[in-house]
């Protein structure tokens, strides 16, 4: 009996010595600044205030979704889920699979396409329809192959490929070429032209820090329509070029995140976080500005960000 009760007491002993469970989670992180700041936010509060264990798994939204479907621990978060851009993902995922929950606290999305300030003015530019003119689009041809470039968003972009559907429908494909590069390329040929005088336009959106870095303005488009707005994604049909008809600006977005179903189980604390979490587009553009043009790590702004809101993300813990 003696040798039972000592038996008893070092395991409780040892029980209590050891370090508590750490809560896990995988945070996938697509390629624009304000998803990776997001995605630092969420990781920052999961370290600090939960006390959980973080991984960040760079990939676009196709990857992120899948891995989320599976539910095995790979990427177990999207930081920045724009809707309708990204819809053909959640229908799959969300709506039918219902293996990925979409949190219910987005902030507000608006996107279009813009140019410096000064190059509109200059050359009487306020509406998408200017850019096909044959003066603008010579000053937009830096490479002299007769078309003027304009970024139309990153590879693996749901929005991408609706902004090249765009430049079809709208008559610009005679005089603008569509660009896609990494979002980086864009920033820094926006400082460029800005730099040298030279034109350019480029897809933009709200929040974003671009706003904070550059003097630019959004062109004027055909008021949102849903009569003239039939867009098919690449992951739902292989023709969705020639299926997909885009004559008329987007509808504001909802923007917010989403989880994997499977980390209720293995992280429940997080899942509980991650129902709750909550920021606005002035968040994330404030976020992303201190990473584009401050140069602030992703982790430094978060960390920053957090400290600042205590008190916002006490209410996300429920505390």
């Amino acid at each position: 009996m003696k040798l039972t009760k000592t038996l008893i007491s070092t395991a409780l002993a040892s029980a209590l010595c050891a370090p508590a469970f750490a809560e896990e989670v995988k945070i996938g992180v697509p390629s624009w600044t304000g998803a990776q700041a997001i995605a630092y936010v969420l990781g920052e509060v999961v370290t600090s205030r939960i006390g959980g264990e973080v991984e960040y798994v760079p990939g676009n939204n196709a990857t992120i979704f899948q891995a989320m479907d599976q539910g095995k621990g790979d990427i177990d978060v999207h930081p920045d889920v724009w809707l309708p851009n990204q819809e053909s993902f959640t229908k799959k995922y969300v709506d039918e699979a219902g293996t990925v929950t979409l949190n219910t606290n987005p902030y507000e999305g608006n996107q279009g396409f813009c140019v410096s300030k000064a190059f509109g003015e200059a050359n009487n530019i306020t509406d998408i329809a200017d850019l096909g003119r044959p003066d603008v689009a010579a000053l937009m041809d830096s490479d002299g192959n007769g078309k003027g470039e304009m970024w139309i968003g990153a590879p693996g972009w749901a929005s991408a490929n609706v902004n090249e559907v765009k430049t079809r429908d709208y008559g610009l494909l005679d005089f603008i070429e569509p660009i896609r590069a990494e979002e980086s390329v864009k920033t820094a040929r926006i400082k460029d032209s800005i730099a040298k005088g030279e034109g350019y336009a480029f897809y933009c959106y709200k929040p974003h820090a671009v706003w904070f870095m550059f003097d630019v303005e959004m062109l004027t488009e055909p008021t949102f329509d849903p009569a003239k707005y039939t867009m098919i994604q690449p992951s739902d049909d292989a023709d969705w070029y020639e299926k997909s008809s885009v004559a008329t600006k987007d509808a504001l977005k909802q923007v917010q995140i989403a989880y994997s179903n499977s980390l209720a189980d293995r992280s429940p604390a997080i899942a509980d976080f991650f129902a709750n979490f909550a920021l606005t587009a002035d968040d994330v553009s404030g976020l992303a500005f201190e990473i584009s043009a401050n140069g602030m790590e992703p982790a430094a702004a978060a960390a920053a960000w957090v400290e600042a809101n205590s008190d916002r993300v006490d209410a996300m813990l429920g505390l």
